[in-house]
């Protein structure tokens, strides 16, 4: 093992025992504050400070009791659904939209006001009206999740486009491509590291804004999840589901970094 693995796996541990002491500080100033060990008790089960015996939340994660009562496992796989839901079709329609907005000048002068004015809102203003759309918790949730992470595609992925030389732009017209092989030939072998670190960025976004979304709009899944606790007083379990969400996200983050790594053709060389 050599000197940069050993730093890279002993510097995190370093900082997790910073954390922890700060958490048992934040307990011992805040009374009721979660504190690390009896979290850890609430998650595996065990007995707390205060004796009490526990069942954690995350020593049978599969349950199903009825459809409204599932173990944590099962209210992941229902916001994985819908941010893969929302983000596939982001990316349908984003790069597209970039690939356009990136080729034609006069596409760009009319979409980029619009692009900078949604751009900004936030998920939770668009949440109400799509709502009121659809009835419906889970085509709300997409539809949100697509709304605001179809931007970090199209931007990065007109970005791409621009990137291309003017040198093989000008091959293709001696070549006399069309402009379905000028894209595949030509555009996208360049912009695709591009458009994959805004697909990288979108599937962020839209982790983030699945909690969010669930929170307001109920049903199943880890928001909700994280809302109910809540409305439970079980802030041992807020805690265990912010650390849920935490890994999750990390886990897609180096997921999608390792996909937009092997497109990468930079990387290659």
């Amino acid at each position: 093992m050599n000197k940069e693995t050993l730093k890279k796996i002993f510097l995190p541990l370093i900082v997790l025992v910073i954390i922890i002491q700060i958490w048992s500080g934040i307990a011992a100033y805040i009374q009721g504050f979660p504190t690390p060990s009896d979290t850890y008790v609430y998650a595996f089960g065990g007995t707390t400070s205060d004796g009490e015996e526990l069942t954690g939340v995350l020593s049978d994660p599969f349950y199903i009791e009825n459809q409204d009562s599932k173990g944590l496992f099962w209210q992941l796989v229902e916001s994985l659904k819908r941010v893969f839901g929302g983000f596939a079709l982001a990316v349908i329609v984003g790069i597209p939209v970039g690939l356009m907005i990136g080729m034609s000048k006069n596409i760009q002068y009319a979409l980029d006001p619009f692009i900078q004015i949604l751009k900004p809102v936030s998920p939770l203003a668009w949440l109400p009206l799509l709502l009121f759309a659809f009835k419906d918790i889970d085509n709300t949730a997409m539809s949100t999740i697509f709304i605001t992470s179809i931007w970090p595609i199209i931007i990065n992925t007109s970005l791409g486009v621009k990137s291309v030389s003017e040198d093989y732009l000008n091959v293709a017209k001696v070549l006399r491509f069309t402009a379905i092989e000028k894209v595949f030939q030509i555009i996208l072998p360049v912009a695709v590291p591009y458009i994959f670190t805004g697909m990288r960025l979108s599937l962020g976004i839209a982790w983030l804004v699945i909690v969010a979304a669930e929170m307001l709009t109920g049903g199943i899944g880890i928001g909700f999840w994280i809302w109910d606790e809540y409305n439970n007083l079980a802030y041992h379990n807020i805690i265990i589901g912010i650390i849920l969400v935490g890994l999750v996200g990390f886990m897609l983050d180096i997921l999608m970094g390792k996909v937009a790594d092997y497109f990468d053709y930079r990387k290659k060389m």
